[in-house]
């Protein structure tokens, strides 16, 4: 094999988490809550990275179910609608689990609200060896805490296990100086700094989860997770989506 070729499956990243939307796991249109065959096809994403020998955690959003925010909006008490979204983020992980250990990946659940019947507590260090000995994890339940997103949960986990990099996996491919549904003439940035999309007020994550991870120096892939093979080739090092890194 040439070294060109090697270097094409040689992970850039060793350990990462991958942060998915609630929202990537419905079918646009469909009034399931979840698919079957989109989960599926998210799982079989993930054991191809699995199979590289990458360190894969994953943090899920609860947003096909529930929207805490939206719901307080809307008259309901702010923290008791941001702990049913982190219930809702539950759901989907369990989903996940099933679809991958279906197709022979080993996964653990780890929830920051006990749930001791269907998940085992976060335990950093459990984590870590979870990790370690190739199993794929599982953040559900956010950080446990109501007024923090998915986005701080998936910078936090980040930081505390030692991920080189978060990857945001989103319904678009990247960032852009505006929405690109809305103006046409938005231009994808292919790097960006932290500095830069705080200044910018670009909507990559909550400002609570940028600052974790422009701390921590935890750079931040975005890219659009309905591409083929796009969760490999963000581990890969391709030159996909938004990378967002320090000064």
């Amino acid at each position: 094999m040439s070294d060109h070729a090697s270097s094409q499956t040689v992970p850039h990243y060793r350990r990462v988490v991958l942060k998915i939307s609630g929202e990537a796991l419905k079918e646009p249109g469909s009034l399931e809550s979840i698919s079957p065959q989109i989960v599926a096809q998210v799982a079989q994403q993930i054991k191809d990275v699995h199979s590289m020998g990458v360190e894969l955690a994953i943090v899920i959003g609860g947003g096909n179910i529930w929207r805490g925010l939206t719901a307080s909006h809307r008259g309901m008490e702010r923290t008791t609608a941001d702990y049913m979204g982190m219930l809702a983020t539950v759901i989907n992980g369990m989903a996940l689990q099933s679809s991958l250990e279906a197709i022979g990946v080993p996964t653990r659940v780890q929830t920051a609200i006990p749930i001791q019947s269907v998940a085992e507590p976060f335990i950093r260090r459990r984590a870590m060896r979870h990790l370690e000995l190739g199993r794929v994890v599982i953040f559900v339940a956010g950080t446990g805490n109501p007024f923090f997103s998915t986005d701080t949960t998936a910078a936090l986990r980040a930081s505390e296990i030692g991920a080189e990099a978060i990857l945001k996996a989103t319904k678009v491919d990247g960032i852009y100086t505006a929405d690109p549904k809305k103006d046409p003439t938005a231009v994808k940035y292919d790097r960006i700094t932290y500095s830069e999309a705080i200044s910018k007020r670009l909507q990559v994550m909550d400002s609570t989860a940028f600052t974790l991870c422009m701390d921590n120096r935890v750079p931040i892939l975005v890219f659009d997770l309905m591409t083929k093979n796009n969760i490999r080739n963000a581990v890969l090092g391709h030159p996909i989506g938004t990378l967002v890194v320090s000064e």
